[in-house]
């Protein structure tokens, strides 16, 4: 009787079946006490098997006289159940479980040659394979048959039957007849439906007949415990262990380790560890380099096994996206998001050498965020079979790939194929622009993707313009036509480049010159080569000595200066990158890096840092284009060719060559001829923006994007620029700088004691809080250009020490320790005239970052003792204060006070400062003074604050810092944003500014007229202003001009917030009446006629609400969490005289019911102007009040009324235009 387990038990005993015989051809090991068996993965039959392979020769063999037949099947690994022959769809996924099992019990494997002792094995059947184990307890097979490999089942008597695959045949013995007739129906059912399955695969994809998805990784590993080396494969989430190279090339091995459960250490130089909950793995590897590879490829495998196939299993329902679009490989797990295609591992990594311009490569189970519900239906409607009738319409037979086919032949067929788009299926209208942007303005209003796909890849536009004013690009067509799916995919399109067919050869060359012919050759210590960064340390034993030659375009490494074969070599057209070093960054003094297309790193070294100069020359020459030859002469740390966007044009990418030297980032664009140098330590933004993709620097003229091409390198570039964008050392000169090279850290808090702190008692005289001020400072040192001060979350007091101790902790001081005695010692002279001169010829000695950083400092301290009288500190306070500081001396020499305060007492003339400029000094404390007046008398007089607008969308990169004058309109805001991104306001562009409401998840557009300041004054934490175009503005005045009469009426549904005693609606919208004239809003519980449906309404039935129009504020959407029964909703708040205020919540049926609604909102408070009739005499205005502008930089002030009304903000603006309105 055979126990059952789960399911119905069985037992199978598998063994290869010899040239005319039916046991297997291996030693007897009768004489071997079973007791001593090694404790392995083996039993004895298996252990000898290792020397006896011989392929069976009976009639369901595959083999022939001249070898194995080549419709062998190899092994198929895929991202479910690597390892088995052609197995299409039907495995688990990646972090499913195992199959379910179909079949398992206890059964009597046959014995080796010349042993009659059976051996019981408890055995799994499932889906995939079928293999046996020593216990059911086990976790680790020590063998599997992969089912697709199983020809027939037969019976061979006394309970016997046998399982003949494609190269061998197994003998299993079950307990009786009808266990042994269960055991052969359950396997010719799993093996007959297996075919079937790949069947169909074959006849729907073609491609991949014959062929298998190779494995990741595959050699020989020496495994602790065996005698001999084993085959291991490290495919999808699983590592297979083989006896040997031609069982893998079988199917048939030992068993498999799931990688969910694995865990990759590095043991020693040659060997690492995979560690399972049930067993260690300790391997060892033929060299260093190959136990990097084999411990990468396992990291990348377990990394797979922990990602999440949900969406891979949708975007697999469609027959076409099971295979790769490109080589045809089976359960591809990557994908191009704006080409719509799924693609494997393989070809993914040669779609990433091609760059986001092209195509935008994310995995199917690791990038959860962006597989929105849009962009999987979006998979399902194009997928490969749609976009594959575009993009390989014309594909040649002997150029296209498939599964086993190169990284070579994959880079130049997907070249080909999609940055020079030479198999695509040509549009009719291709060459026609014009005709080309019309017919995609009408595609998107379609569901004909296919359309818009060929359109936008033959060359049209994807911001064309419409000629329709209230949809000016496709995107708005799309948006107004309900095409969710055409917005998607013009959205993941909007930086794409068009295909261009270049003349040559369709593999594209990065230069269109010759390179110079450099030659040099020497001794070179070299690690092996890496698929990712440098992260450790490399000692001097992890370096192996070689002779390297450079010539004719190729550095070649070899064992030894007697070698003629190399061990490799590098083409230098394929080096993007080289890097040196620090000395000492590794084992060996002088170390570089260089980096090749192909996402591949070498690091090499040498112990003479001259001879590592010479040998980074000759590199850099011999690959760096010679329109950027000057940048060899630079003493470059990297230098290398990255893609940029730039300047008025930001279509398309271009290819620059960068140099970064200190701090300092010089770049060869591609339409200039000299090098251009960009100080980064001057930046006023460095940010990353997209999926690590895009590098923006923003200086003071310009903006520049760097775009990564490839991952590996472009990295090294934003480590290293972000590194060098800030502050290296304590000494001045190495601190992140304003363009008035004064250090960020010292603006930024001059700045904000400016605005909130003029009049703090004991302004610097006061200690703030240690520990606050030490994370203060740490922050600005390391990061200035990132930190904003705000009120309310900074003391004033932190941050004067925090200036203080940045200060008295410099480096060399501020005036130097050269100069510093004559300073002192000029305090001695008795004449005045002769102290100021002696103080101004010191002043010309000092480098220019002390130099301006002192005036700086001079003239704070100058408008601080002009507030004495309130904050108590005088010249001669502030001189005992900073007088120790600035000198970094012990505060018993008096004569460090005396400098300071000399150079406050005597400002402007030790620092030339013209009539004018001393105008403007004064006039700027009238000013501030004039505001402490009005706000200690209670009727303050707003000034220019700091407001935080964004851009379109709230992102740190689209945020401006914008003076807010008194008398600034939100049209004024709006253009001024548009003026510092250089955007152009179009006819019929409804550019506006919006009050956004977080919380409430509501927007308000601001009337053209309405003032900017009272609203800074009313945000909340969770509010803030955008710009952005008002898409629905043309139709509201369209509607307006066509109404009859100012009146608005009709049924909406409505929801009042809960107030405090629990008055109004408890839950719910419900349906209400309402109408709308130019002086009130009116609700009306029911409606008993149609002819009480009419305006007459008002005067004949009494409203149950009533609320006057001037007192509502009107928001465009509301909160998600009420389940609003429509979503043309807006959320409206009123305020009666009394500061009571009311919210309540009303919905549309639609959304032309709820433009027309707020249309005739605005239409009622605004006195019928909605837009203004001429904008470009405020255009006008405004540029002529923007030159009247002080050039004192102001942060962003964020906060209640009350802590706006204690900042000092006027402090930095216009005083003549503040006086004014005094």
């Amino acid at each position: 009787m055979v126990a059952l387990h789960l399911v119905p038990s069985f037992s199978v005993c598998l063994l290869p079946v010899p040239h005319g015989a039916g046991q297997e051809d291996a030693e007897p090991v009768t004489g071997r006490p079973r007791s001593l068996r090694a404790n392995s993965l083996f039993s004895e039959d298996e252990l000898v098997e290792d020397y006896y392979d011989a392929p069976p020769a009976n009639s369901g063999s595959s083999w022939s006289d001249n070898g194995p037949s080549p419709r062998l099947p190899a092994p198929a690994f895929s991202g479910s159940s690597p390892g088995t022959l052609g197995d299409g769809m039907e495995g688990t996924a990646a972090t499913a479980p195992l199959s379910p099992t179909i079949k398992a019990g206890w059964l009597d494997k046959n014995p080796p040659q010349g042993s009659y002792i059976y051996q019981k094995r408890w055995v799994k059947l499932d889906a995939d394979y079928l293999r046996y184990f020593d216990s059911e307890k086990d976790a680790y097979s020590k063998r599997f048959i992969p089912v697709s490999s199983i020809s027939r089942v037969t019976s061979i008597g006394d309970q016997k039957f046998e399982v003949i695959t494609n190269n061998r045949n197994f003998v299993f013995r079950a307990e009786s007849d009808a266990d042994r007739n269960e055991w052969i129906r359950t396997l010719q059912q799993i093996a007959e439906e297996r075919k079937s399955k790949a069947l169909e695969r074959t006849l729907m994809s073609p491609t991949t007949s014959g062929a298998a998805d190779p494995a990741d990784k595959s050699g020989f590993l020496e495994l602790r415990g065996f005698k001999h080396k084993l085959f291991v494969a490290v495919a999808g989430d699983k590592v297979f262990l083989y006896k040997n190279a031609e069982d893998y090339r079988l199917g048939i091995g030992i068993t498999y380790i799931e990688m969910n459960v694995g865990n990759v250490k590095e043991v020693d130089r040659r060997g690492f560890d995979l560690t399972t909950p049930y067993r260690i793995f300790s391997f060892s590897a033929d060299s260093d380099q190959e136990k990097e590879e084999w411990v990468e490829a396992m990291q990348q495998s377990i990394a797979e096994a922990l990602s999440n196939s949900e969406v891979a299993e949708r975007i697999w329902v469609v027959e076409s996206n099971r295979f790769c679009a490109d080589c045809g490989s089976p359960k591809p797990d990557w994908a191009s998001i704006n080409l719509c295609v799924v693609i494997c591992k393989r070809c993914a990594g040669e779609h990433r050498g091609l760059g986001p311009g092209i195509t935008k490569v994310r995995s199917l189970k690791m990038d959860r965020k962006v597989w929105t519900e849009e962009l999987i239906e979006l998979f399902h409607q194009i997928g490969n079979a749609v976009a594959n009738q575009f993009w390989a319409a014309n594909v040649p037979p002997s150029e296209a790939i498939n599964p086993a086919s190169s990284s070579q032949e994959r880079r130049r067929f997907l070249i080909a194929k999609y940055r020079e788009g030479k198999y695509r299926r040509y549009h009719p209208l291709f060459g026609n622009q014009e005709e080309l942007d019309r017919a995609l303005c009408a595609a998107v209003t379609t569901s004909d993707l296919a359309e818009t796909q060929a359109l936008l890849f033959c060359g049209a536009a994807v911001t064309c313009a419409t000629g329709d004013p209230q949809c000016p690009t496709p995107l708005a067509l799309a948006e107004k036509s309900g095409q969710r799916l055409q917005m998607e995919f013009l959205l993941h399109n909007k930086n794409s480049e068009t295909p261009r067919l270049e003349v040559g050869t369709s593999e594209e060359k990065p230069y269109s010159v010759p390179l110079p012919s450099v030659t040099h050759n020497g001794f070179l210590y070299k690690t092996p080569s890496m698929a990712k960064p440098v992260g450790e340390r490399k000692g001097q034993e992890e370096f192996s000595r070689r002779w390297c030659t450079l010539q004719d375009g190729v550095l070649s490494y070899y064992e030894n200066d007697r070698n003629a074969v190399p061990n490799g070599e590098i083409k230098v057209e394929e080096i993007v990158c080289l890097v040196n070093n620090p000395p000492n960054a590794h084992g060996i003094e002088s170390t570089f890096e260089i980096y090749i297309e192909s996402e591949r790193l070498y690091l090499f070294g040498l112990e003479s840092p001259d001879s590592a100069r010479e040998w980074l020359k000759s590199i850099a020459k011999s690959f760096v284009h010679p329109r950027a030859e000057e940048l060899l002469a630079l003493d470059f740390e990297r230098i290398g060719r990255l893609h940029y966007k730039g300047g008025l044009n930001l279509e398309r990418a271009k290819e620059g060559w960068f140099a970064l030297a200190g701090s300092t980032l010089h770049v060869c664009f591609e339409d200039s001829e000299r090098q251009e140098p960009l100080q980064l330590r001057k930046l006023q933004e460095l940010s990353i923006q997209g999926d690590n993709e895009v590098l923006v620097l923003v200086e003071r003229r310009r903006t520049l994007y760097i775009q990564g091409e490839r991952k590996l390198d472009f990295l090294g570039w934003v480590h290293a620029i972000q590194k060098a964008a800030g502050s290296a050392g304590d000494t001045l000169s190495e601190q992140q700088l304003t363009e008035s090279d004064v250090p960020l850290l010292v603006d930024r808090c001059i700045d904000y004691i400016t605005q909130c702190g003029l009049t703090s008692e004991g302004i610097y005289r006061k200690s703030g809080q240690n520990s606050k001020t030490t994370s203060l400072l740490e922050m600005l040192r390391r990061d200035a250009r990132s930190v904003r001060l705000k009120e309310g979350e900074h003391q004033v007091d932190d941050v004067a020490n925090t200036l203080k101790r940045f200060f008295r902790d410099l480096g060399d001081g501020l005036f130097t320790r050269q100069w510093g005695q004559d300073w002192l010692r000029a305090t001695a002279l008795e004449d005045e005239e002769a102290k100021i001169s002696e103080y101004r010829r010191l002043l010309g000695t000092l480098p220019t970052v002390n130099r301006a950083t002192l005036k700086a400092l001079i003239n704070h301290l100058f408008r601080v003792q002009r507030f004495s009288g309130e904050n108590q500190m005088n010249t001669h306070n502030l001189a005992i204060v900073f007088g120790p500081t600035l000198f970094q001396t012990d505060g018993k020499d008096y004569k460090a006070g005396r400098v300071v305060e000399d150079l406050i007492s005597h400002y402007v003339k030790i620092f030339n400062v013209n009539d004018q400029e001393m105008k403007k000094q004064q006039d700027e404390i009238m000013a501030i003074m004039k505001m402490r007046e009005a706000a200690s008398s209670g009727t303050q007089q707003a000034g220019d604050f700091i407001c935080t607008v964004y851009l379109e969308e709230k992102k740190t990169e689209a945020e401006q810092h914008v003076k807010i004058p008194a008398t600034m309109t939100a049209e004024e805001l709006t253009f001024e944003i548009l003026d510092r991104r250089k955007i152009v306001m179009k006819e019929k562009d409804y550019w506006s500014c919006f009050e956004v409401n977080e919380r409430e998840e509501a927007e308000r557009p601001l009337h053209y007229s309405e003032k900017v300041l009272p609203i800074l004054h009313c945000l909340g934490t969770e509010s803030y202003l955008v710009v952005k175009k008002q898409m629905s503005m043309e139709n509201m005045l369209i509607y307006l001009a066509s109404r009859v009469g100012d009146c608005k009426h009709g049924m909406m549904k409505f929801r009042e917030e809960r107030n405090l005693l629990g008055l109004g609606l408890s839950t719910g919208f419900h349906d209400r009446y309402f109408i709308l004239n130019h002086t009130c809003l009116r609700l009306y519980k029911e409606v008993r006629s149609l002819k009480q449906r009419t305006p007459l309404l008002e005067n004949s039935h009494k409203p149950e609400k009533e609320w006057p129009v001037r007192n509502l504020k009107v928001y465009l959407g509301m909160k998600k969490k009420l389940r609003p029964p429509t979503c043309w909703g807006f959320t409206v708040f009123y305020e009666n005289e009394k500061h009571e205020k009311q919210q309540w919540y009303l919905c549309c049926d639609t959304q032309a019911d709820l433009r027309e609604w707020f249309a005739t909102f605005l239409h009622v408070q605004n006195g019928g102007a909605l837009w203004p009739s001429e904008t470009s005499k405020v255009r006008a205005s405004r540029s002529q009040q923007d030159s009247r502008l002080g050039n004192i930089s102001l942060i962003p002030l964020r906060g209640n009324e009350s802590e706006m009304r204690n900042s000092v903000a006027a402090f930095a603006t216009d005083p003549l235009t503040l006086l004014r309105n005094v």
